[in-house]
């Protein structure tokens, strides 16, 4: 059985960790989809950018800041 404090951190840090990868594959800041905050898995504070990139996998077209 694991501690929920390690279960919990397991959990961040794979958010967390896609959120990473995400941002050097498109070789962009986390900023250039997220809103200024604390992002949750429920809550990822995705700006317009980021929920084009959410539904469409991709930058390429996706509206200015």
């Amino acid at each position: 059985m694991i501690p929920a404090a390690a279960a919990a951190a397991l959990l961040l840090t794979g958010s967390a960790f896609a959120t990473v990868e995400l941002s050097k594959k498109e070789k962009k800041p986390c900023t250039t989809c997220h809103e200024k905050g604390k992002p949750t898995k429920q809550n990822p504070l995705l700006n317009a950018i980021g929920k084009f990139y959410k539904e469409k996998g991709t930058l390429e077209g996706a509206p200015k800041k």
